[in-house]
């Protein structure tokens, strides 16, 4: 009865287990949106060499990092949205909506 007193309500194993294979989902979904946009940006369709030279490896760094950050600012702005239209929400309705 925790959530009545503004707890939040405990999960069961079954949505705890659903919430880890969602945030696994999310995770490899971004990993390899990243892995296709730097791999597309930094390295070319021929290769040369069997390893990275100088100017591929600072590119994909460069790429990567801007990846994350752009992430970052995304999620912080969408997390800032869902707030306020929760905090609108909240405010509007008050206590059981009284």
């Amino acid at each position: 009865m925790s959530f009545l007193f503004g707890g939040k309500p405990q999960l069961s194993s079954a949505e705890k287990i659903d919430a880890a294979l969602t945030e696994v989902e999310m995770v490899s979904d971004m990993f390899n949106r990243l892995s296709q946009s730097c791999l597309k940006k930094c390295i070319p369709a021929d290769y040369r060499e069997g390893d990275l030279n100088k100017g591929e490896s600072v590119c994909l760094d460069r790429c990567v990092a801007k990846f994350f950050e752009v992430n970052v600012k995304v999620s912080e702005k969408m997390q800032g949205e869902a707030a306020m239209r929760q905090g609108g929400a909240a405010g509007a309705g008050g206590m059981f909506g009284m």
